[in-house]
């Protein structure tokens, strides 16, 4: 992988992701049991940003504690989940492979350049930490064995709102009440949906 396009990466992550989730958001038309479906993995992705958000402290320290002890990278996965989360939520099921491909060809680069960084921060400790936490998806039975086993050999670092403040990630939550409007907007407001998709109809019979 280029260090070039992780760079590009790093400066495109947010800026194409809210364009990318704007243009997703004029797809969607979501009902009550896709809104409900939906909302569990929204809030289970935000519940891990806040849990992550609560305990690191960036260019600070390396952070192994709570969500880090199971994954290197609990911020990107819970954003994973609150995207997945919506698209469900709008039933734009046919966004999903859209949405993998930019999540592996944009985040994934930005992890690997994120950990180029820690690890010539930190060195050998970062590169035990990797050696024994996996990059995204959490492995249970060894999550809950590695959280013990920093709790004993580290002192550990509690959750706290005021990093979840300073890690400014209320921002993400506004954000993400803002969509679940927006969709419950859409549900109640169908017939928006409705003539969208004519005039799409309309515009592609003239392309023909």
């Amino acid at each position: 992988m280029s260090s070039k396009w992780m760079r590009i990466a790093q400066k495109a992550r947010v800026p194409a992701g809210t364009v990318l989730g704007i243009i997703f958001l004029l797809f969607m038309h979501p009902s009550v049991r896709s809104l409900m479906i939906g909302g569990v993995f929204m809030l289970a992705g935000a519940l891990a940003r806040i849990w992550a958000a609560g305990h690191i402290e960036k260019r600070v320290r390396l952070t192994k504690s709570g969500p880090y002890a199971c994954t290197r990278n609990p911020l990107y996965l819970g954003s994973f989940f609150m995207a997945f989360g919506v698209i469900l939520a709008g039933q734009g099921y046919w966004l999903l492979p859209f949405f993998a491909l930019f999540f592996i060809s944009v985040y994934f680069p930005v992890m690997r350049a994120e950990e180029h960084y820690l690890e010539h921060t930190y060195g050998a400790d970062f590169l035990e930490y990797v050696r024994n936490t996996p990059l995204f998806f959490p492995k249970k039975p060894k999550c809950s064995e590695k959280r013990k086993d920093i709790e004993t050999t580290e002192p550990p670092i509690r959750f706290s709102w005021s990093r979840v403040r300073k890690n400014r990630e209320h921002r993400n939550l506004i954000s993400l009440l803002a969509v679940e409007g927006i969709l419950i907007f859409q549900l109640f407001f169908e017939p928006v949906y409705l003539v969208r998709v004519y005039i799409l109809d309309v515009i592609s019979n003239l392309l023909k």
